[in-house]
């Protein structure tokens, strides 16, 4: 199975960016846009002068556990440039949305509480709402975050969107709000003993 086939088959279609877009952000954004592969695991990931994105990361089913996330986490945060990528909410249903933040609160990410991240979905049509976790080596805000989220959805997220898909996706002030009220913590049921 090659790396877009494990990406298909392990995000959901909502998610998912087309082959052809992530083939175009490689050739063409090469100095921005790279993917990290190995025998069990690929990663594509973009990285910015003042900030890096993980777009996708996955783990085979297989090999979970012996620390494969834990070294490509680490391999970033060696740039020590703040990390932000997207997460689905915990879905009961779904165990490994748990697992994912259960991990990704282990590696020291935050959640960012403020930014609001709905876009619609050009392969379902449907919205989709995602959260931002970020790891911030100098104690960036929210604030920063949000600009760099801003700025990266611009650069890869609707990058060509219209020459591949045949239609654009929604502009950025659409997507991403930032609003200092809200009040969603992400982790805060991970943190709860089962049972609570």
């Amino acid at each position: 199975m090659n790396w877009y086939e494990k990406l298909n088959q392990y995000f959901p279609v909502e998610e998912m960016k087309s082959k052809k877009h992530f083939e175009t952000l490689l050739k063409e954004k090469g100095d921005v846009y790279h993917k990290d592969e190995g025998e069990y695991h690929v990663m594509m990931y973009a990285e910015f002068d003042s900030f890096l994105f993980i777009d996708y990361v996955y783990v085979s089913p297989q090999s979970r556990g012996q620390g494969i996330g834990s070294k490509l986490m680490e391999k970033l945060k060696a740039k020590g440039k703040p990390i932000i990528l997207e997460v689905e909410p915990i879905d009961y249903d779904d165990t490994d949305t748990e697992k994912r933040l259960h991990f990704y609160h282990r590696e020291g990410f935050k959640h960012a509480q403020s930014i609001g991240y709905t876009r619609k979905s050009l392969a379902t049509q449907e919205l989709n709402t995602l959260e931002i976790l970020y790891w911030a080596p100098d104690q960036e805000s929210e604030e920063v975050i949000y600009e760099k989220m801003k700025e990266m959805y611009e650069e890869i997220h609707t990058y060509k969107d219209e020459e591949i898909y045949g239609e654009a996706y929604q502009p950025v002030e659409e997507v991403l709000t930032i609003d200092k009220t809200r009040d969603v913590d992400l982790f805060e049921d991970i943190k709860k003993p089962k049972g609570v």
